[in-house]
């Protein structure tokens, strides 16, 4: 028996509820706590900018899946999965059917899941929802330019970044800056 994560199929929207229930059925004893050790939801972090206000939200961004880290024994896998696929809402475990022993992801792709909802250490994804485009006039809201004005020159969304060019003493500067200190100027 060796630890890992196995990813849960169920109908989307119903994944809180399925964590939920899991998490009631180990406590009460129906579902081994020895060999199901965690439940997990995949959540990433969305921060939205709307009229130069930011809001922070949740989102599931594996949909229709949850997490369970477990312990799988070798001899009586078959009613630890079969309990965990009656529950309702739940289709079964990803990359096999019933008949199968379900095969854990691998060590690499739980990591960067779990990395993506911040729930282990490391570089936490957060996803800004903004459009802006090359030329577009935005103004510096935070850090060290903080009321400083300039046009976007480059967009690095995969760093949530961008590069403005902005006056300084008279000349054209580039500044990058995190898409999270700028906001749109309306034209």
């Amino acid at each position: 028996m060796a630890k890992g994560w196995y990813i849960v199929h169920t109908y989307t929207g119903y994944e809180n509820k399925i964590e939920k229930t899991i998490r009631q059925k180990l406590e009460a004893g129906e579902l081994d706590s020895s060999v199901i050790t965690e439940v997990k939801v995949p959540v990433e972090e969305v921060i939205e900018i709307k009229d130069g206000k930011k809001k922070s939200r949740k989102n599931k961004f594996l949909p229709g899946y949850i997490m369970l880290e477990m312990d799988l024994p070798d001899i009586g896998w078959k009613s630890i999965c079969s309990g965990i696929r009656s529950i309702q809402g739940v289709t079964g475990f990803v990359g096999t059917n019933p008949t199968q022993r379900p095969r854990p992801i691998s060590n690499e792709e739980a990591k960067n899941i779990l990395m993506k909802s911040g729930d282990i250490k490391g570089e936490k994804t957060v996803r800004i929802t903004q459009a802006y485009s090359v030329g577009d006039q935005v103004k510096i809201n935070e850090g060290p330019f903080a009321s400083f004005s300039g046009a976007v020159e480059e967009i690095y969304p995969d760093k949530s970044k961008m590069r403005v060019m902005v006056q300084i003493f008279g000349r054209a500067t580039p500044v990058e800056v995190d898409i999270t200190q700028v906001e749109k100027l309306v034209q």
